[in-house]
Parts: structure tokens; C-alpha cells; sequence
């Protein structure tokens, strides 16, 4: 695809460009939706599918039963508190009683009260053994609330060991997933890579570039957007090594593909003016001309000196003279600027063909004048108006 400096042809490459880009994208979108369903073909599961349901279902009875167990051994044990709080208020109350009746007594000093206090004494020791037998039966309460609070946790326990093996086994099935649907997406994008490279070198300066072009930007796409993101990490150590493996074969090819360019440069620049010129495509020197830089070795010369003729590096002939008018033109240029004439060698547009003459008679000679008028449109040969 040659740079050129037609406005009208410009104009129509930028459309068949727009054309490329509008086809990369419906070819993208739709590879976009098939990378979409390649997911479906295996499809996750979640941790619970890896629990055995029998034992979950025990677990989960295990746990309400130990619940239940652990709720009324509190109510229990709160029932229990409540009877020794009871007891030991009665057990204190009668303490204080009988601490004031001595005293009593001992100021009044009768003996017939000695049968009463024999009696309070009684009723407190039965008091306090109440508030003993209410404390033994709170320490029974909480040893069973105890007890029903471990079987809980216990079943707690062995419940969320089964439910971490069940984690590791679908993480680990969700691995595999993932290796096989990124085998999925290699072997639908890495043939599509490679048609890319073969289109791209056969077929992207040919009459159907756009549609080659816009399958390049596709497969490219599809490659570096579709299938290098989901490559497995494994600790980072794929994808940093497929990384350092496509910028080892980048730079490579780029370092090859420079020292190629660099070696045909200088046997181009080793080459005759003439075979130099006739190897540059008229619109691609044109187009270098125009943006300052030598139509060979395409280093930088200033187009504006008038005494520049050849490229200071590559000695490659710039401007020349007219053969017609004397006039310095561009070396490339195929016809004079100044009085129209056909230039002769590299960039000169062959002659229309001309009728045969009839049996007898001789084409006379094309002069000077003859070709300035070719350039104006007459016939060879015919006289210049007056």
C-alpha cells in the first residue's frame, strides 16, 4: 500500500481503512461471543457440591441437637443460679436472726431461753446444708451446659474440616476448569493468530488489503486481549514466562527485520542512480519528498536549497533539468513543472500508441517542438499554431 498524494485516492484508501477497522470489529465481536460460551462448556461448581450429603446432613442435625442441648442446659443452669441466690438469702437472713437473738441472750442471761437457740441453730444448719445442695446442683447445671457447649463445638469443628476439603476440592476442580477452558481459547485463537501472520504476509498489499488488514487487527485482537489475560498464573510464573517469551521473539524478529532493512539500504545505496530510481515507486518518492527526506536512504534534506541536485548521503539525484525548456525540476517528476513536457527515463509515462500508417508512407521524426506539443495535447508532427 504505497503513500500517495492524490486527494481523491487519498480520501478513498482512509474509507477502505474505516472499511478494515468496521470489519475487525464485527470479526472481533463475534469472537468476542464465542470466547463468552467457552466458559459454558465447563462449568463451575460451588464448594457445597463437593460435601457429601449424608454428612452435611448429620453435621447440620448435629449441631441443631447440640444447639437445643446447649439452650436448655443454660435455662437449667440459670434456674439452678436463681434457687441458690434464693437459699442463700434465706441462709444469711436466718444468720443475722440468730446473731441478734444472742445477743439478746447474752444480755439478759435466762436459761430457759437455751431450748430456742438450740432450735435456731438447728434451722440454720438447715438453711446453709439448702444452700449447699442449691450449689452442687448449680455446679451440676453448668457442668451439662459445659458439656453440650463442647459436643457443639466439636460438631462446629468437624463440620468446617469437611467444609474446607470441600473448598480445596473445588478450588482444585476450579483449576482445572480454567487450564481447560484456556485450551479452549488456545485452540480457537492460536490458528487465528496464525492465518493473521500468513494474511499479513501474503496478502495485505494485495486488491482485497482492507478485508486482510481488518482479519490482522482481528486475530491480533483476539490473541492479546482474548487469550493472554486468561492465561493460568500458577504463581505467576506462566504468565511472566509466556511475557519474556513474546518479547525474546518481538525483539528478535524486530532486531532481524532492522538488520535486514539496514543491509538492502546499503546495497540500495551501492546501486547506479538509474536502477535506484527505477526501484522507488513514483508516489512513495513523492511522498517522502514532501515531508523532507531523501526518496532513497529517507535521511533529511532540505528540499528548499535550490543548490541541492543529489542527497548529501546516498548521492541519489534530487532535481534535474528539463530537456525541453532547461528548466530544474523534481528528478521524479513526470512532466515539467513549468512547460509540461514529458521527463524521460524513471517516472516517464510511456507514449499512447499510435495508429499504423498505410503501406508507403514514413512517420517523420519527433523533434524538440513535437514533444512540448505532445505535452499540450497535439499530435506529433502537427504545426504550432501561429
Amino acid at each position: 500500500m504505497d503513500k500517495t498524494l492524490r486527494l481523491s485516492e487519498a480520501w478513498y484508501r482512509r474509507g477502505l481503512w474505516v472499511v478494515a477497522l468496521v470489519f475487525a470489529g464485527f470479526l472481533s465481536g463475534l469472537g468476542s461471543a464465542v470466547m463468552r460460551d467457552l466458559p459454558k462448556a465447563e462449568p463451575g461448581r460451588d464448594w457445597a457440591h463437593y460435601m457429601d450429603p449424608a454428612r452435611s446432613k448429620a453435621f447440620a442435625d448435629r449441631i441443631r441437637a447440640n444447639a437445643t442441648a446447649v439452650d436448655q442446659a443454660q435455662a437449667a443452669a440459670e434456674q439452678a443460679r436463681l434457687q441458690l441466690r434464693v437459699a442463700h438469702a434465706d441462709t444469711q437472713a436466718a444468720s443475722d436472726s440468730l446473731n441478734r437473738w444472742l445477743a439478746t441472750r447474752q444480755a439478759t442471761q435466762l436459761a430457759t431461753q437455751d431450748p430456742e437457740l438450740v432450735a435456731r441453730t438447728r434451722a440454720l444448719d438447715g438453711l446453709r446444708q439448702a444452700e449447699r445442695e442449691a450449689q452442687a446442683r448449680v455446679q451440676q447445671r453448668e457442668q451439662a451446659l459445659l458439656d453440650a457447649q463442647q459436643a457443639r463445638q466439636a460438631a462446629e469443628r468437624e463440620q468446617r474440616e469437611a467444609e474446607r476439603l470441600a473448598r480445596e476440592a473445588q478450588q482444585s476442580d476450579a483449576r482445572r476448569v480454567e487450564l481447560t477452558v484456556f485450551l479452549y481459547r488456545l485452540a480457537f485463537t492460536l490458528p487465528l493468530l496464525l492465518a493473521g501472520v500468513w494474511v499479513f504476509r501474503r496478502w495485505r498489499k494485495g486488491s482485497w488489503w482492507p478485508f486482510a488488514w481488518g482479519f490482522v487487527l482481528f486475530s491480533v485482537f483476539t490473541f492479546f486481549v482474548e487469550l493472554v489475560p486468561y492465561l493460568p498464573s500458577y504463581g505467576g510464573y506462566v504468565r511472566n514466562g509466556v511475557g519474556v517469551l513474546l518479547t525474546v521473539v518481538a525483539g528478535r524478529w524486530a532486531m532481524r527485520a532492522l538488520n535486514t532493512w539496514l543491509e538492502r539500504q546499503r546495497a540500495a545505496e551501492a546501486l547506479p542512480d538509474s536502477q535506484r530510481r527505477e526501484a522507488l515507486a513514483y508516489d512513495t518518492a513523492l511522498a517522502r519528498l514532501a515531508k523532507g527526506v531523501c526518496p532513497g536512504c529517507e535521511r533529511p534534506v532540505d528540499m528548499r536549497d535550490e543548490r541541492l541536485d543529489y542527497c548529501p548521503h546516498c548521492g541519489i539525484g534530487l532535481h534535474d533539468r528539463c530537456t525541453q525548456c532547461a528548466s530544474r525540476k523534481n528528478a521524479f517528476a513526470r512532466y515539467c513543472m513549468r512547460c509540461g513536457a514529458q521527463a524521460h527515463g524513471v517516472g516517464a509515462v510511456p507514449p499512447p500508441a499510435q495508429a499504423p500508417l498505410p503501406a508507403g508512407r514514413v512517420r517523420p521524426a519527433a523533434g524538440p517542438a513535437d514533444g512540448a506539443a505532445g505535452a499540450l495535447g497535439r499530435p506529433p508532427g502537427d504545426p504550432a499554431p501561429a
